[in-house]
């Protein structure tokens, strides 16, 4: 038996008028989902634990069978593995995202926060500024590593785990109030803004109708992150598949292995082929009996705001994703399993992330169920299967 997760993240959402009081999973194309959910178990999911922010980091351990209680040190962190970057055990690491904010006139504090993704910026352009920008700031205590289009990250030695806002949890406000406690983070921030304001790039994306990326904003401070391997854990050899460095991150702490997909930038235009390949050829051809595959489109357009892009992105992950994996699966043989779900809610009417139950649908291939549902919250919600505790679902699903 091979096992498959797709996973849409923030795909799940609330009922949005124009577009008939149905959610975006419910009112997208989706006839794969539709199809498979006639077949399969649907049920909701809670992912993140009572007392925790619903960030992708805490929501994907718990998918991938992490008590994030136990096992979650911070987001960055994670994401710091993913990329290589050598931590010590009294090292913070710190998310940097290059961010686009205000540019009237006026004190660094009152500006207000555009894009958390400036644009959803090519990682060539990014590491410009951000070296840039490093050139600067950084020094013995604080250094910067280049990650994946707007996402990077900063190591400092010997720092503190602080309190620190996600800048997508604020966008359309004024900064004042969202700024670091801490002196040094604060100033390099404020620091930030003036080196990237009036860089070439930033001056050419704004001709080009881009937003600019114009300020270092920090957050998801953590400790050296301890996970266990997911194959002692499991007894499965397991593949991930994201353009997301907190995922790879997360699968490199684990042991899994990390496919490399040319084209996959975390957006709307992905490479979604590249992905179902990967994927499927791990578990057909290298010998691996899982394989995970992240989405992030869903949940960028949830932050964007755009109801449209949202139901896009959910109908590019039936079409370009569930349909191709079960249709290649099928043609290689292979039993399989499939779980498909989101990691977390991302309502389009609060552009963040929020911590409410998911739907989840699990297909088996050897077992297909009949049923008369269709995969989205509310039909989720009316099965009446719920489990409580999201990283039990992993064990369930793999029927340990």
């Amino acid at each position: 038996m091979k096992y498959v997760v797709v996973l849409g993240d923030g795909m799940a959402d609330e009922p949005i008028e124009e577009l008939g009081e149905k959610t975006p999973l419910a009112y997208a194309k989706t006839p794969n989902m539709d199809r498979l959910s006639k077949l399969s178990e649907i049920g909701m999911v809670h992912t993140i634990p009572d007392g925790m922010k619903p960030g992708s980091d805490t929501a994907n351990l718990s998918v991938l069978g992490y008590d994030p209680k136990i096992y979650y040190s911070g987001r960055s962190p994670l994401e710091a593995l993913s990329i290589g970057v050598p931590m010590e055990d009294t090292d913070i690491a710190l998310r940097c995202n290059i961010v686009t904010l205000s540019e009237e006139e006026g004190p660094f504090e009152k500006r207000v926060i555009i894009d958390h993704s400036a644009s959803e910026i090519s990682t060539e352009e990014c590491s410009v500024l951000l070296e840039a920008a490093a050139r600067q700031l950084g020094n013995d205590i604080y250094r910067f590593y280049v990650g994946t289009s707007y996402r990077h990250c900063l190591i400092w030695k010997q720092g503190q785990v602080v309190e620190l806002t996600p800048p997508h949890d604020v966008l359309g406000q004024v900064i004042g109030a969202y700024l670091p406690q801490d002196k040094a983070l604060r100033e390099m921030m404020e620091k930030s803004y003036d080196i990237l304001v009036n860089h070439p790039i930033n001056i050419e994306r704004k001709k080009k109708g881009l937003n600019p990326a114009n300020c270092c904003w920090f957050w998801g401070a953590g400790t050296k992150p301890m996970l266990s391997s997911f194959q002692e854990k499991t007894g499965k050899r397991g593949m991930m598949v994201s353009a997301v460095d907190l995922l790879k991150g997360i699968a490199v702490g684990a042991g899994m292995g990390v496919a490399l997909v040319e084209g996959a930038n975390g957006g709307l235009h992905t490479n979604y082929a590249g992905k179902v390949e990967a994927a499927v050829k791990a578990l057909t051809q290298e010998g691996y009996d899982f394989a995970y595959i992240h989405v992030e489109a869903p949940d960028e357009m949830g932050h964007q705001g755009s109801v449209e892009r949202k139901v896009l992105a959910i109908e590019y992950l039936d079409e370009r994703v569930v349909g191709p994996v079960v249709e290649k699966m099928e043609a290689a043989g292979e039993d399989f399993r499939l779980l498909l779900l989101p990691d977390h809610p991302t309502p389009i009417r609060l552009r963040t992330h929020t911590a409410e139950d998911v739907p989840y649908m699990l297909y088996d291939s050897t077992k297909p169920e009949r049923h008369d549902w269709d995969y989205n919250e509310e039909e989720g919600l009316k099965s009446g299967n719920r489990i409580a505790e999201g990283h039990l679902l992993m064990d369930y699903f793999l029927g340990l």
